[in-house]
């Protein structure tokens, strides 16, 4: 059965996998992981993806492998964890590409021998059962693969590789496509859906026999390619002759050498000998095919041309031996090619490379250096001496050789001589005995070098204060222009054509703080409009106290007193003043009062909690414990504690006497109940013990068998005896000691310490050592960085900083920043809670400003933003009298710092405000570094307020002291930054793995230090928030007990002997932390002294078993929710991460329940419905009737009875029908005594016409919700309200919910595995288990989650906060404008300054502060070229709108610049002269330029093969307009030029020690350059135009002048200067993979205007319908964006292009309302 067989089968997978391409989410795939997840990378696909780069040029293997270590080093330098698979039938595919066979070869050899790589080659195939194994045991993540081979069949293998992957739930990223930046790898990444796992598991017999038929096909492949380069030998022959052949070199040799003389010799004697035979073969052949072997005769080349070709081959290898790097890189290339029959011969000579490196194992017990594996061959150097040879020398150039070089030469050719014994191989010298030439005929044969260098540009001086502060130390060093060049005279006038006249460019636009939708006219006294904002109010108020139950408290400014320090010792005068003791007497009355109510009511309730308890002890414990929580007074809780200990000895007793003789087991939850209720009155209320009290106890102690507990406590002789006799002991006894009673039964109820002394500046609670250290910092206008769990209460002391500045003065502001939308709109609604106070008129207490929209930003006290919007202030030149009233900033989830997007705002941020501030964050792993980094920042801003004082100080002497009192305020902050560190959870979470066993959800408990290796814990020791519950302690010790017959320390470390449990009848919380402490550093201690296989033997037992669930998970969803239900574990968080799975898995939760209900509802349930709605519709129609004849009738009727009694029937006929449509219990999650009815509507309304507000609704009804980033804010909010009231039980959600938003519940699942579940948002996410003060333990499930990627989770540490390329040439110009136009210039340039020397990436790194400032000069280079800014460093131009559209990098720049050169009035044109109205095709047109600029979504480049007809869309968007085109190209090789220029500069910055060594394996390239070699002087004689470019990728003939391409790749460019080429300020208009094929964009903003449907975009176009609407918002904003300016920038009202853009902004909004 041949392949034809299987082409349609092949076809239906490549279709499939065609298909999920453009639905590939392009993303990073390591997603701040400090370790990532455990992935693979196909070393066929890293083969491909190098050898198809196009600066590598074929026959030059060193830069190829410099190629594969930079990837590589790129992806380790990131965190990657990974292994590099080559399978064995891969190399199949090579058969017909010789070449690559021993590159392929010397790769696998030079990554096993000379990196740390984890190489896999011992797997035959990916259908192999061994792969499948590997898989199960080890559970990549992703696989990093190939889309297209190098032919149809080794497609078709990847696309086998990508499907099997699928089906074991491996997921694929493409290799192709991929880009790279400081800190992530980009790469589109195709999920193995539950779809792709079907289609395998029905067609897998196909599969197998599809690729069974394609290995036979490539066999067939070798067959033919071997037998037309050496006839009648086969395979094994080949094999055998090579072993041969390193057999005798052994013998020759046995000193030992190296690889590249090695592979030399025995290739060159391998070859002729085959060469040899090739010849004798044909001889041989028979008289018939005599003419045709005389035609073929003359075709190929004699043996001694051969041996001519063999000695240039071995001397070029001897210049691979003695040359170093810097000399080779300045080789001449050779252009011409070789003529066929060389190409023959060197295919031989490659194959016979191939069998001899893959027999390289015979080489052992030998010595054989092989580190220069990378470095075997050099084609390009073998056609540089072959060319000098039969040209030059032939022309009378004769150079020597050398005396080295000679030498090392005629070693290695008499080498050859001797290994070929058939025939005589001539002597070493004359290196040509022949005439023939090797290479073809070229005019120009040599690459011209003298094109090579970059013409050298000068800097453009600009003469700017900042400029010279920042970076005037490189200045002298610089080339500079003169001013009489003609770059210079040319700035002078820059030329804007006719049509702009009327636009004033240069006119301040409004910012956009200015173009922010206003939700409120802050100045209007409308009714309409005072009506609105009272209900945004009150609903803002609701929100908040959904958020927490805080009464609202009134503040009044008062005047600034120096606060004393609490956390200190207190003063007390002896007496008080007389107002003093008449309060202390006002308050003894009231505390009076307040106990005699409690008294009273505790009268009332105890008959009725006592008679509970006897009936049933558990609910009547709950009822006593809810009249505890309420209750305020301490004597009365005492007595109620007292009355509970009573009942539980009572009902302890009785069920001790009622167990029957065989029974065992006792009930021990009355136990717990009994200790908790001891636990209490000790603790809480020690003073309040009496003597019959503590007798009381002892004897309960007694009861429970704790006999040493009970005399400690009351020590008399026979107190406890009476009725408890010796042999009635063990009947009431638990058993088992105290300690571990309390550890194992009572772990989450241990007492946590918590001070006793309240602290006057809080109210509500009392706070710990270190909230009261954070209320210091407020007090002390200090900074901080706090890092504390999540709800540990650290935001307390952000309200605490809040009410300070709100009771200093009306002036000052706080600004709380928050990394989303989401936790802006709660925090509002929280401080709307929980302040009031009375403002002058026009100023609000706080206010909210997000990109979407802003109310009461600038006259608030409180603001609320997200970083860009405070970024935007920051830098707005004339908003800077507002940020002076600045007090305090809070920076809410400071890790965002780390984060991919926007992470850079956050840096500059923290550089520019003066005033203190607070940064929180729950999970940083470096804090040191952070504060380091900030602490610096604040020294330098002493500085500058020392200079600032100084000189106010003398103007204000000059002067009179006006204003002192607001500088004063200013002044007054410290500059000192604390770290504030608590790592204490308030709860316990407990980690559960799910699996599916006989179709029911089980739930097996995964102990924490299961996760863990003894390597781990040897090399990093325990995680720092590794923490484990009581429970677990007790776990721990036992394995460790059982594990170690003979441990040493077992008795001291057992828990009834453990030194802080000694004798203690309360064990609290932090005794039980010491105790595990005590324990992890004694495991710790048996890995490091010798005991490493026990501790091994003790985590291997405590890891549960291991279950590869090959069923579709997600199915199992809402049987995962159900079974949690009924073990009581909801409210729980379900976190998935992509858009479709969140409402996909809501909703089918919702189905099942519905489905529930249709099975359970009685039959006739629905027929009576029917029957009482049509009674309704009659008794309705009767009274709406009777209603008619009474108007008429003036007289009261008779029937008025009758009226009565029928609308009576209608209300019951009403509630009937509701009762049998009503949900029943089961069959919904909701709980409706949450919330009453009323409340439940206001809620529900306020979502009646949003996208997905219907929809939200009824899943409501159910109990369950969705949260995710496409939703409204007021979606997003009315399930955040419903879930908090707990009225909805179930929400599943992305990463949304992790930052912060306060959504406690009982339990978090994590249900989906992905990228983004990573360290950090593990930890964000689980801290959301455990509500503080309702659970005492938070439950943690794994639902489809690999256990691999659950110990990583547990394990491995957050990520470190690392610094991000800091400057764009957009934020450049931003500065600029700040320092030249801000209203305080001082103070502007300070900011400026700030931003530009305290970037996270330079701290501490000169050298990269360096480099920064260079590509700070670049960027002024480029505005002024551009026309931006003057050379004074002012901004002029359009550089307003460049500015604006800062978000849009480079595309703005290339707006702006389409803009002046006039295209967009060439395009505008309206449909008739005079009208205003733009044609269809005008406006596609325009949407297709801007679409281009602004809506830039590539596909992979193979989805352009798709066999697939689109219904609306046309998906690949169309090239710009030709004059824009050409607009464009102008635009980008003006910046490539100039970025060219700044690398020429910034190469000085190298490490050249570096750039000669290979990056991954470090092997080095260094050395003596060869100077008595005159050929050699010869050959590398190009050293110009070699500045900036590795010299790895000189090689290959790449220059200086190469990085005048757009498209030039990164790995070009000196790789220790920290400048990638693709910082250039381009836009490319074709993008191409690393495999050269045109990636297309997708048309989606294009197609949307055309048809305006999202469900085309989702068919089509293959987006997500959330992520497609987010997508069409922006661009429809900086539609909105480019409208408005335009329109503030031009006079005419008539200008056709404002106009246009009117149109389009209109139209382009109306679509997009309409979804």
């Amino acid at each position: 059965m041949g392949l034809e067989e299987y082409t349609v089968f092949l076809k239906e997978i490549s279709e499939l996998i065609m298909n999920q391409m453009p639905k590939a989410d392009y993303a990073s795939i390591f997603n701040d992981f400090v370790e990532s997840e455990f992935f693979l990378v196909d070393g066929d696909s890293l083969l491909l993806m190098c050898i198809c780069e196009t600066s590598l040029k074929q026959g030059q293997e060193l830069h190829f492998f410099y190629l594969v270590e930079r990837y590589l080093v790129d992806i380790v330098s990131k965190g990657g964890q990974f292994a590099v698979v080559f399978f064995k039938d891969a190399e199949y595919a090579y058969f017909n590409f010789p070449e690559l066979l021993p590159l392929r070869a010397a790769l696998i050899l030079h990554l096993q021998n000379n990196t740390t790589i984890d190489v896999r080659t011992e797997f035959s195939g990916c259908l192999s059962q061994e792969w499948k194994t590997f898989l199960e045991e080890n559970y990549p993540y992703f696989l990093i693969v190939a889309d297209e081979g190098l032919n149809h069949l080794q497609t078709h293998l990847f696309n086998i590789f990508i499907i099997q992957s699928w089906a074991m739930k491996v997921n694929a990223v493409l290799s192709s496509g991929q880009t790279s930046n400081l800190l992530r790898l980009y790469a589109y990444f195709m999920p193995s859906k539950s779809t792709n796992q079907d289609f395998f598991r029905k067609n897998k017999k196909k599969i197998e026999n599809a690729y069974k038929t394609l290995i036979e096909q490539l066999e067939e492949c070798r067959v033919l390619a071997l037998e037309s380069l050496f006839g009648n030998l086969k395979w094994k022959n080949m094999m055998e002759e090579a072993c041969e052949t390193i057999f005798r070199l052994k013998q020759l040799w046995p000193e030992g050498s190296d690889i590249r003389r090695v592979l030399c010799v025995t290739s060159c004697s391998l070859s002729l000998r085959m060469y040899h035979h090739f010849l004798e073969n044909r001889e041989t052949t028979t008289t018939d095919q005599k003419t045709n072997i005389q035609q073929e005769k003359r075709n190929c080349l004699t043996l001694k041309e051969m041996e001519d070709l063999c000695k240039l081959q071995c001397l070029s290898v001897v210049f691979l031996l003695h040359l170093p790097l810097s000399q080779r890189a300045s080789t001449r290339v050779i252009v011409s090619h070789w003529i066929e029959d060389v190409e023959a011969f060197l295919k031989m000579k490659k194959w016979c490379e191939y069998f001899i490196l893959n027999n390289i194992n015979i080489f052992e017990f030998w010595n054989l250096n092989l580190i220069h594996l990378s470095d075997l061959s050099d084609e390009l150097l073998l056609k540089n001496i072959a060319f000098y040879y039969e040209n030059e020398n032939v022309q009378g150039l004769h150079l020597n050789l050398g005396t080295v070089i000679m030498k090392d030469y005629e070693h290695l050719w008499n080498t050859v001589s001797k290994l070929v014994m058939e025939f005589d191989v001539g002597k070493p010298f004359p290196l040509r005995t022949t005439e023939l030439n090797f290479l073809k005929k070229n005019p120009l044969p040599i690459k011209d070098s003298s094109k090579e260098e970059i013409p050298s540009l000068g800097f453009i001086p600009v003469s700017s204060e900042v400029v010279d502060k920042f970076a005037g130390d490189i200045l002298k060093d610089l080339p500079f222009l003169k001013s009489d060049d003609p770059i210079l005279t040319s700035l002078v006038k820059h030329k804007e054509f006719d049509e702009l006249v009327h636009w004033h460019s240069r006119r301040p636009l409004s910012d956009d703080y200015d173009r922010t939708k206003c939700q409120f006219d802050e100045k209007s006294r409308d009714r309409y409009f005072l009506k609105s904002l009272q209900k945004y109010y009150r609903f803002q108020r609701f929100y908040g106290n959904s958020l927490e139950s805080v009464s609202s408290k009134l503040i009044v400014t008062q005047a600034v007193k120096p606060k004393k320090n609490f956390s200190g010792s207190k003063s007390k005068k002896a007496n008080g003043t007389k107002a003093e003791i008449i309060t202390e007497a006002n308050k003894k009355r009231l505390f009076a009062k307040e106990e005699e109510k409690e008294e009273k009511k505790w009268s009332v309730l105890s008959f009725s909690i006592e008679e509970e308890m006897k009936e049933n002890l558990n609910s009547g414990i709950k009822n006593l414990e809810d009249f505890l929580k309420s209750c305020k007074s301490n004597s009365v809780k005492f007595r109620v504690e007292l009355v509970g200990l009573t009942a539980c000895l009572k009902a302890w007793k009785e069920h001790c006497r009622g167990q029957g003789k065989g029974e065992t087991t006792k009930d021990l939850s009355i136990a717990v109940q009994m200790m908790k209720r001891i636990h209490s009155l000790m603790e809480k209320y020690p003073e309040l013990l009496q003597e019959a009290d503590r007798r009381l106890i002892a004897r309960c102690l007694k009861y429970l068998g704790f006999d040493e507990l009970a005399s400690s406590l009351y020590p008399t002789e026979d107190a406890a005896d009476d009725d408890i006799k010796e042999k009635k002991k063990n009947k009431y006894s638990i058993g088992i000691g105290p300690v571990r009673f309390q550890l194992q039964y009572m772990g989450h109820y241990l007492i946590r310490d918590e001070r006793k002394d309240p602290d006057p500046r809080v109210q509500d609670f009392i706070p710990d050592t270190w909230q009261r250290e954070l209320l210091d910092v407020v007090d002390n206008n200090e900074s901080a960085v706090i890092v504390a769990p999540t709800s540990s209460g650290k935001t307390y002391a952000s309200y605490y900083c809040m009410e300070k500045v709100l009771r200093e003065s009306n002036e000052g502001v706080v600004v709380y920043v928050a990394p989303t939308k989401a936790l802006v709109n709660q925090v509002a609604a929280t401080v709307y809670n929980r302040y009031t106070k009375n403002m002058p008129s026009g100023e609000t207490l706080c206010g909210v400003f997000t990109r979407d929209y802003r109310h009461d930003a600038l006259n608030c006290q409180v603001l609320i933003t997200v970083p860009a919007c405070l970024e935007i202030l920051l830098l707005a030149p004339h908003r800077q009298a507002w940020v002076k009233r600045i007090r305090y900033v809070i920076f809410d989830e400071v890790h965002c710092l780390g984060g991919e997007i926007g992470a850079e705002i956050w840096e500059h941020l923290l550089v520019m405000i003066r005033c203190p501030f607070l940064a929180l964050s729950a999970t940083i792993s470096n804090p040191e570094h952070l504060t380091e980094w900030l602490q610096s920042v604040k020294r330098y801003w002493k500085q500058i307020d020392d200079v600032i004082e100084k000189n106010a100080a003398s103007k204000r002497n000059a002067n009179c002291r006006a204003n002192f009192h607001k500088d004063y305020m200013q002044r007054k902050q410290s500059y000192k930054v604390r770290l504030v560190i608590y790592g204490e959870r308030y709860n316990d979470l407990e980690k559960y793995i799910c699996s599916v066993k006989c179709g029911d959800i089980c739930f097996d408990h995964f102990h924490p230090c299961a996760a863990l290796t003894t390597d781990h814990i040897e090399r990093y020791g325990f995680p720092s928030d590794l923490s484990l519950s009581p429970q677990e302690t007790i776990q721990l010790y036992d394995t460790m007990f059982q594990f170690w017959q003979s441990w040493p320390r077992a008795q001291e470390l057992c828990p009834e002997k453990f030194i802080h449990f000694k004798n203690k009848i309360v064990i609290k919380k932090l005794d039980a932390r010491k105790y595990e402490e005590s324990l992890k550093a004694e495991l710790t201690s048996w890995i490091k002294n010798g005991n490493a296989e026990e501790a091994k033997r003790v985590l291997s037992n405590l890891r549960p078993n291991s279950v590869f669930n090959s069923l579709n998970m997600e199915s199992m969803f809402p049987l995962l929710v159900e079974k949690l239900r009924k073990m009581e574990k909801l409210p729980a968080i379900f976190f998935l991460f992509k858009l479709g799975s969140v409402e996909k898995s809501a909703i089918n939760a919702s189905n099942f329940l519905e489905q529930k209900q249709e099975r359970e509802r009685p039959l006739t349930a629905d027929k009576e419905a029917h029957v009482v709605a049509n009674k309704l519709k009659k008794v309705k129609k009767s009274i709406e009737k009777q209603k008619i004849i009474d108007e008429k009738s003036q007289k009261k009727s008779r029937k008025m009875d009758q009226s009565f009694i029928q609308e009576a029937e209608y209300s019951n006929l009403l509630k009937v029908l509701e009762k049998n449509l009503e949900i029943p219990e089961e069959c919904t999650y909701a709980d409706r005594k949450a919330l009453d009815t009323e409340t439940l509507q206001v809620i529900l309304d306020r979502v009646k016409f949003s996208r997905k507000g219907a929809e939200l609704k009824a899943l409501a009804e159910r109990g369950i919700g969705y949260h995710h980033r496409s939703l409204t804010h007021k979606e997003k909010q009315l399930v955040e309200i419903l879930f908090r009231k707990g009225f909805i039980k179930v929400v599943t959600a992305t990463g949304t919910l992790a930052l912060g938003i306060n959504m406690p519940c009982k339990s978090v699942v994590f249900a989906q595995n992905s990228i983004y579940l990573d360290a950090l948002n593990y930890r964000q996410m689980s801290g959301r288990a455990g509500r503080r003060g309702q659970d005492l333990l938070g439950d943690v499930y794994f639902f489809n989650i690999p256990l691999p990627k659950i110990e990583k989770l547990i394990k491995s540490n957050v990520p470190e906060l690392r610094g991000q390329f800091p400057f764009s040439i957009t934020l450049v110009l931003r500065l600029m404008l700040l320092a030249s136009k801000g209203d305080d210039p001082e103070d502007a340039k300070a900011k400026v300054l700030s931003v530009l020397k305290h970037s996270l990436l330079s701290f501490k790194q000169p050298r990269t502060l360096e480099m920064l400032k260079l590509y700070f000069l670049f960027s002024l280079q480029f505005l002024v070229k551009e026309g931006y800014i003057s050379q004074e460093g002012n901004p002029m131009g359009f550089a307003g709108l460049v500015s604006h559209l800062h978000y849009h990098e480079p595309s703005n720049l290339v707006f702006v610049s389409f803009l002046v050169r006039g295209l967009f009035h060439n395009l505008c044109q309206p449909t008739q002269k005079g009208s205003k109205h733009f044609s269809d095709d005008v406006m596609e047109k325009l949407v297709l330029v801007l679409a281009n600029l602004f809506g830039r979504r590539y596909l992979p480049a193979k989805f352009r093969d798709a066999d697939i007809k689109f219904n609306q869309s046309k998906v690949f968007l169309e090239d710009l307009p030709k004059d824009f085109n050409d607009a464009l190209h102008e635009y980008n090789m003006q910046a490539t030029k100039d970025f060219a220029f700044f690398l020429l500069i910034v190469s000085k910055l190298a490490d050249m020690k570096q750039e000669y060594q290979l990056p991954l394996s470090n092997i080095n390239f260094t050395g003596k350059e060869c100077e008595d070699s005159q050929l050699v002087s010869h050959l590398m004689s190009c050293k110009k135009g070699r500045v900036a470019v590795s010299p790895f990728a000189c090689l290959s003939g790449n220059c200086d002048s190469d990085l005048l391409q757009s498209q030039t790749p990164n790995h070009i460019i000196l790789r220790t200067i920290g400048i990638r080429h693709s910082q250039t300020p381009v836009l490319l208009p074709q993008a191409f993979d690393s495999q050269g094929r045109r990636m297309p964009l997708n048309a989606y903003a294009l197609d949307f205007y055309k048809h305006g449907s999202l469900i085309g975009l989702v068919q089509d176009n293959r987006m997500n319908e959330g992520e497609a609407y987010q997508l069409l918002k922006d661009f429809s904003l900086t539609i909105q964006s480019i409208s408005v300016s335009l329109r503030e920038l031009c006079d005419n009202e008539e200008d056709n292009v404002v106009l246009a853009f009117e149109q389009l902004n209109e139209t382009f909004h109306e679509k997009l309302t309409n979804v």
